[in-house]
């Protein structure tokens, strides 16, 4: 569980979405140990923003967990938009995120 700014634990299963971005140091850590954490816990969306993608910066929106496993929904690489589906129904521009290169 983690803890709200009021500090009360809040289950992560309660989650509709998660959001990691790596860093150099655990970027692997997101992209495999994560991912299965989070479909484990059945949370519907996870939104992978990895600038150490092998083939260059990415953000990856990963859905349908079943069992440690999702499905890859959509990928982009920085610079293009991505859509997130309901209950959030946005675009997020990543042309704006930095780059801190590999």
């Amino acid at each position: 569980m983690d803890e709200t700014e009021g500090g009360q634990a809040v289950p992560l299963t309660a989650a509709e979405l998660v959001m990691e971005v790596t860093s150099l140091s655990n970027a692997s850590y997101d992209r495999i140990n994560k991912a299965a954490a989070y479909a484990q816990a059945q949370v519907p969306l996870y939104l992978l923003i990895d600038r150490f993608a092998p083939p260059g910066p990415t953000v990856t929106l990963f859905g349908e967990p079943e069992g440690d496993v999702y499905r890859e929904l959509q990928k982009v690489k920085f610079g293009e938009s991505i859509r997130l589906p309901e209950p959030f129904d946005l675009t997020i521009d990543t042309s704006l995120f930095p780059y801190g290169g590999n």
